[in-house]
């Protein structure tokens, strides 16, 4: 205890604000942090790497910058949506063919905040389950995807896709390899995922 508090105390509030100061580790996020850091943290603190966008012109420069880090040039990539294959056409990757892809390349539903994972549905993934996709993943996200909750994320859908409701809508949340499996990770499988983050708001 101070000197000054020998001498003019301190009343137990500020005795028990102290204590939670002194026990809190330096690694977890405030509560009162904005949506998008809250994610931001989360999502890494899952092993998600990270790539933030303020226009388009940065979405195709860091998409070939993964490219050229994981050496994925003249491969083949599982795409869905045709909004994105101008990305794919423009560095001659081939998609959706008979060869194995080494990558899957989406969109995704939300982006939700509390839990640092991706929310996807059908309209991103067909019929296909997260152990059935290739573990490499590039996701194309905007910042007007965040969301605090899951919950939140599935009224953001249901409003959304009002009258045709998606199936299959799943989360993934692990991106990098547990060594030990604990039940917190059973049935799931991880992904090397990178996201593209645009700058919307």
């Amino acid at each position: 205890m101070s000197l000054f508090r020998k001498f003019f105390g301190t009343s137990s509030e500020e005795e028990d604000k102290d204590k939670k100061q002194e026990t809190k580790s330096p690694y977890t996020p405030d509560v009162t942090l904005p949506i998008d850091e809250q994610f931001t943290f989360n999502f890494k603190e899952n092993g998600g790497k990270f790539i933030y966008c303020e226009n388009l012109n940065e979405i195709a420069e860091n998409f070939e910058n993964i490219l050229a880090e994981n050496d994925w040039f003249e491969s083949n990539v599982q795409c869905y949506d045709n909004r994105l294959f101008y990305l794919l056409d423009e560095n001659k990757l081939t998609y959706n063919e008979t060869n194995p892809p080494v990558f899957f390349f989406s969109f995704c539903e939300n982006l939700i905040a509390d839990e640092g994972s991706i929310l996807f549905s059908s309209y991103q993934l067909k019929h296909f389950k997260p152990n059935e996709l290739p573990t490499n993943m590039i996701v194309f996200a905007t910042t007007s995807q965040i969301v605090h909750s899951k919950s939140d994320g599935l009224r953001r859908i249901k409003s959304t896709h009002e009258k045709n409701y998606p199936s299959n809508i799943t989360t993934i949340k692990y991106f990098e390899e547990v060594k030990e499996q604990d039940f917190l990770h059973y049935g799931s499988c991880h992904k090397n995922l990178y996201l593209l983050l645009l700058e919307d708001l």
